[in-house]
């Protein structure tokens, strides 16, 4: 598979990232895109990939627009659009990321790695809306992020000073 474009957009303040890293990530992701995928022959995606980090006001605002929520949350995944070319678009709060890394004693790159595994995984095709697809998921995100680690491919985030 020729590996995907993948466009990066930083849109948060004080967040550094590393882009080359994500793309990495991505691209390491897509080579085990069947791996993956719960519905087995499912082809892997073509166009460009969007990745957006975002602050929790901007997040929230997209959550509002387009489901109608206007609460905070962590990630939110949009469906690819094959007549405009692209793959699919992940949307991820830097803002909670850092709260939730806080809280579980984690650093803030392992909790946006997450989310941006947890959107691709929706890409792939995972649901987590039910109990018993949100336990396949959270299986297939380990395996994912096993990968990523055992590949050294996992993307670098910090914070401006």
């Amino acid at each position: 598979m020729t590996p995907r474009t993948c466009m990066i957009a930083n849109r948060h303040p004080r967040l550094r990232v590393d882009r080359a890293s994500v793309r990495r990530a991505v691209t390491v992701l897509d080579g085990a895109y069947a791996r993956f995928t719960p519905e087995p022959g499912t082809p892997p995606p073509v166009g460009e990939l969007s990745v957006a980090f975002l602050t929790d006001d901007a997040l929230a605002a997209l959550h509002d627009r387009f489901l109608d929520d206007p609460t905070t949350t962590d990630v939110i995944t949009f469906a690819a659009d094959p007549a405009l070319g692209n793959s699919g678009e992940i949307c991820v709060s830097a803002d909670t990321a850092a709260r939730c890394a806080r809280e579980l004693k984690t650093d803030l790159g392992a909790e946006l790695t997450l989310y941006l595994v947890h959107g691709w995984l929706h890409l792939a095709g995972h649901d987590d809306l039910e109990p018993r697809r949100k336990r396949a998921m959270r299986r297939a995100e380990a395996r994912a992020l096993r990968l990523l680690k055992d590949a050294s491919a996992l993307p670098q985030f910090g914070w401006r000073r």
